[in-house]
C-alpha cells in the first residue's frame, strides 16, 4: 500500500474518536469536505471501506477498526521520535499540548501558563479544555503530551504527578446560611445539583453523597459549575465544589457557603503523562513549576457558615 500520508491517518483517527465527520474535520482544523476527501482517498488507496457511512452514526467497518489501531501506534511513534529529537536538544521549548479538566481550568490556568511563561519562555503552550476521559484518550493517543486531571488515573502506562489536594466546599440558598452543615446522609435526601455526566468531579460528589444510583427526583444536572451555583442562588437545590472554584462563581450570586467537618470530601489534582515519553524528564520539571504554585486559593471559606451576597 503506497501512497498513505501521516495526515490521512491522523483524519481516520480523527474520525474514529469523534465519529462524527463534522467534529472530525473541527478538531482537525480542515473543512468537512476537505476531511471527506481524504478519507475517500485513503479507502481507494486501501482498496476497501474502512467506515460505515449509513445511518445517523459512523461506525467504522472490521478493517477500518483495526486500521485505526495499527495508524494510532504508528502516529505515536512519529510523535516520540519528534520528542526525542527534542528531549537532546536541552530545555524544553516549541509547542507543548496541555489538557485540562473544565473544573480546573477556568481557576488553575491563569497561574499555569503565568508560571510557565516565567520559568520556560521558550514554551508554545497549547490548550485543550475537555472531561478527563476525553483527554486521556488524547494522551494516549499521542494528540496530548500532559494534562491536568483528578488523580487517581490508575492507567499503566501513564506516570501520574501530583500538584495539591483540595477540600469540596457546600454551596446552598443564602436563606440556609445559618443552619447546620448537613451530612452525607442527611444530602440524600435534599435536591442535590450535579455536573452532567461525564465529570470525574460529578462522580466524586455523588461517592460523598454515598449516592451509587441517584433518582431523577433528587439530581439535577448543569453544564458546568458556574450553572450549578446559579440554580442553587434561584433556590433550586445545593451543590458542592471545589474550594478554588469558590472567589469566581460565587462573588456574584446569592448563595452560602460552609466547610464540611472532617473527614471532608476532597480530590487530588495532578498531571499524568506517557510513560514512553522520551520528553519524561523535562515534563516532571513541568509538574516541580507548577506544584510550588499549590493550590489555587478559596477565598478563605469558613469553618461553620460564611456567607457570599450578591454584589
Amino acid at each position: 500500500m503506497i501512497g498513505v500520508t501521516l495526515k490521512q491517518l491522523r483524519y481516520i483517527c480523527a474520525l474514529d474518536r469523534h465519529r462524527h465527520f463534522g467534529r472530525a474535520a473541527e478538531s482537525c482544523s480542515i473543512t468537512q469536505p476537505a476531511l471527506s476527501q481524504q478519507i475517500k482517498e485513503l479507502e481507494a488507496l486501501v482498496g476497501a471501506p474502512l467506515v460505515e457511512r449509513g445511518g445517523r452514526a459512523i461506525r467504522m467497518t472490521a478493517l477500518g477498526a483495526a486500521f485505526v489501531a495499527r495508524a494510532q501506534t504508528i502516529l505515536l511513534g512519529v510523535e516520540e521520535l519528534s520528542d526525542l529529537v527534542r528531549a537532546a536538544e536541552g530545555p524544553l521549548a516549541g509547542r507543548l499540548r496541555l489538557g485540562i479538566i473544565p473544573t480546573v481550568a477556568p481557576y488553575f490556568l491563569p497561574q499555569v501558563i503565568k508560571a510557565l511563561s516565567h520559568d520556560l519562555p521558550g514554551l508554545e503552550v497549547e490548550m485543550r479544555e475537555a472531561v478527563t476521559k476525553s483527554l486521556i484518550a488524547d494522551l494516549t493517543e499521542g494528540a496530548l503530551d500532559l494534562a491536568i486531571v483528578a488523580l487517581p488515573i490508575s492507567e499503566p502506562s501513564l506516570r501520574e504527578y501530583p500538584l495539591f489536594d483540595e477540600d469540596f466546599v457546600l454551596v446552598r440558598p443564602r436563606a440556609d446560611a445559618d443552619r447546620p452543615v448537613p451530612s452525607p446522609e442527611a444530602l440524600q435526601a435534599m435536591r442535590l445539583l450535579l455536573l452532567e455526566e461525564g465529570h470525574c468531579f460529578r462522580d466524586q460528589a455523588l461517592s460523598f453523597c454515598e449516592m451509587s444510583g441517584p433518582q431523577p427526583r433528587q439530581v439535577m444536572e448543569g453544564s458546568s459549575l458556574s450553572t450549578l451555583v446559579q440554580m442553587v442562588g434561584a433556590g433550586m437545590g445545593v451543590t458542592l465544589i471545589p474550594e478554588m472554584a469558590v472567589p469566581l462563581e460565587t462573588r456574584s450570586t446569592a448563595v452560602a457557603i460552609a466547610r464540611f467537618p472532617a473527614p471532608a470530601p476532597r480530590r487530588s489534582i495532578g498531571l499524568v503523562w506517557r510513560r514512553s515519553n522520551p520528553l519524561s524528564d523535562q515534563l516532571q520539571r513541568i509538574g516541580e513549576i507548577l506544584r510550588r504554585l499549590g493550590a489555587p486559593r478559596g477565598g478563605g471559606v469558613e469553618p461553620v457558615n460564611a456567607r457570599a451576597t450578591a454584589s
